[in-house]
């Protein structure tokens, strides 16, 4: 074993944006953190990977320019939702042959909400040219119709949701990074203004300004005193149905089984699992294809274990509560929660004796769905 995660680190995650403050200024700051964290130097990073919707023009070498690193191995991803896992990929891979020993993997996003919304205009030809001249209202229209198409599949109720948005806020509030961390109940949850019926307020993640960042390197180098992070298996999908599905599955379902072969362990072993949060519809859809809802049984799994807080699910607030910035920084954002958890650093959310996680991603909506999906077993290394 020559990778794990041995540092995480995070900017401020603020909703608007003040002047002066950039996807460069946000980046920055996680990176310090992360490399604080770690207790690594600058110098010793040779590898670094990143994802941004609002770096542009910079690209990633831009970006090492300015943060003062001299590499040997660069990657600039675009995936979305599953940058940060796929980042995740190229990056332990990338160790073990070699081709860099400490890596950095950062994203971070600083759009504001009118950029965000000609992002989600223009996000690709198909976006473009035949949803957003129909007014879809950009992912929100279109995951309302997937939303709709799972309730009525497994007769779920709004108020099924409404448990997995109280949940992740009630987790929010020991995470004091997390945008919203006031308590959310059933009555607020389901008086909110519909934003894309069946879709409200609470179901669509909350915009925001800022960054994540993880340092890979050997466990050896993990700061005194601390557990490293190892991935036990990685897997990615990538347009793995064209479309043509219902999008009540993701392309987790094409690896899942794999995913758990290679890692040694059972849906049944994981201790906590941190799901890559757009919309409560996809949680539940990804929950399901990674066999964590053993039977199958949405409506009961959001009732009891999700609602009632028996099974950890984004012990950080989720992206709902802790906000999204962007998707890419998103994404990461969940692996750090693993990597915390499974360090014991949690604080007021710790989940007792943590050692094995789940965590995933999804994302790069193509015309109906997310096209992209990625999923990771890690665990704490004694």
């Amino acid at each position: 074993m020559r990778a794990a995660i041995i540092g995480v680190g995070q900017s401020r995650y603020t909703r608007r944006p003040e002047s002066g403050q950039s996807a460069h200024t946000f980046i920055r700051d996680a990176v310090v953190a992360a490399l604080r964290d770690a207790e690594i130097d600058a110098r010793d990073i040779d590898g670094m990977a990143v994802a941004s919707f609002s770096l542009a023009p910079d690209t990633a070498v831009d970006l090492a320019w300015k943060l003062g690193l001299s590499l040997k191995w660069l990657l600039q991803d675009t995936n979305g939702g599953s940058s940060a896992m796929n980042m995740l990929g190229h990056a332990l891979r990338g160790i073990e042959t070699g081709a860099a020993s400490v890596v950095l993997v950062t994203a971070g996003d600083a759009t504001g909400l009118a950029g965000y919304g000609k992002i989600a205009a223009s996000y690709n030809i198909a976006t473009r040219d035949h949803l957003a001249p129909l007014g879809h209202g950009g992912p929100n229209g279109v995951y309302a119709l997937v939303t709709a198409r799972q309730m009525k599949k497994y007769g779920l109720e709004k108020a099924d949701y409404g448990r997995m948005a109280i949940a992740q806020r009630a987790w929010a509030a020991g995470n004091p990074n997390a945008v919203y961390r006031a308590p959310l109940t059933m009555e607020e949850y389901l008086g909110a203004p519909l934003v894309a019926d069946p879709l409200n307020r609470y179901d669509c993640v909350p915009v925001v300004a800022g960054a994540q960042a993880i340092i890979l390197a050997h466990p050896d180098r993990c700061p005194r005193g601390r557990a490293p992070v190892r991935v036990r298996a990685i897997r990615h999908s990538f347009n793995y149905d064209h479309q043509a599905g219902d999008g009540l599955q993701t392309g987790i379902s094409t690896f899942a089984d794999e995913l758990w072969r290679e890692a040694g362990v059972r849906p049944g072993d994981i201790d906590l699992a941190c799901i890559y949060d757009d919309y409560p519809a996809m949680v539940l859809a990804q929950l399901n294809d990674l066999g964590l809802i053993p039977d199958g049984d949405l409506k009961r799994f959001a009732q009891r274990e999700i609602g009632e807080r028996r099974f950890p699910v984004n012990t950080h607030g989720g992206m709902m509560s802790a906000g999204q910035p962007g998707g890419p920084a998103g994404g990461l954002n969940h692996i750090s929660e693993a990597v915390l958890q499974l360090q014991h650093r949690a604080g007021a959310r710790q989940v007792p004796n943590a050692r094995l996680a789940v965590a995933t991603g999804y994302g790069m909506t193509m015309y109906r769905y997310g096209g992209t999906a990625a999923a990771a077993v890690l665990e704490r290394m004694e």
